[in-house]
């Protein structure tokens, strides 16, 4: 009975990363196309970088707003 419990500990775990891996991507190719708009040099512009922090702190927050909805259903 124990590794049946390890077992689902560690599959719900792996779903977790996928989760995290799968958002990181997305954010990653949203905040890109949007706020990379020329071909990047070695450093982003003083746009890009704020650009890039925004568009990721609004993707975090509605990440955060959706799973608190499917929390309350």
């Amino acid at each position: 009975m124990e590794n049946s419990a390890e077992m689902q500990r560690f599959i719900e775990q792996e779903q977790q990363k996928a989760m995290v891996s799968e958002m990181v991507g997305k954010l990653t190719s949203v905040c890109w196309d949007k706020c990379i708009t020329s071909t990047p040099g070695s450093k982003f512009s003083s746009g890009e970088t704020t650009c890039l922090n925004n568009c990721a702190q609004r993707f975090l927050d509605m990440s955060v707003i959706i799973a608190k909805r499917f929390e309350m259903q």
